[in-house]
């Protein structure tokens, strides 16, 4: 069944380039990792929903990537 997407352009040359190594089309590609994905898809559905924290855990998980950040050595601290 025809079915329309929009991926960001970045995504979109990967997809073609990946395809491309593996020669297969794009739509192949396409396909066999979405149907990879949902055959392994183990997370229920509203699992993310449910992992909300409260304020004094965020901060505690903000302190806590404070002090990995500081202590990196051979990369620069990512800002996220």
């Amino acid at each position: 069944m025809p079915t329309s997407v929009h991926l960001p352009q970045d995504l979109l040359q990967a997809v073609d380039r990946k395809a491309k190594a593996l020669r297969m089309s794009r739509n192949q590609f396409v396909v066999r990792a979405l149907q990879r994905e949902v055959e392994s898809s183990e997370w229920s559905v509203g699992f993310f929903d449910r992992l909300t924290a409260d304020a004094e855990t965020d901060k505690v998980v903000e302190d806590m990537m404070m002090a990995v950040r500081k202590g990196r050595r051979s990369k620069p601290a990512r800002q996220f």
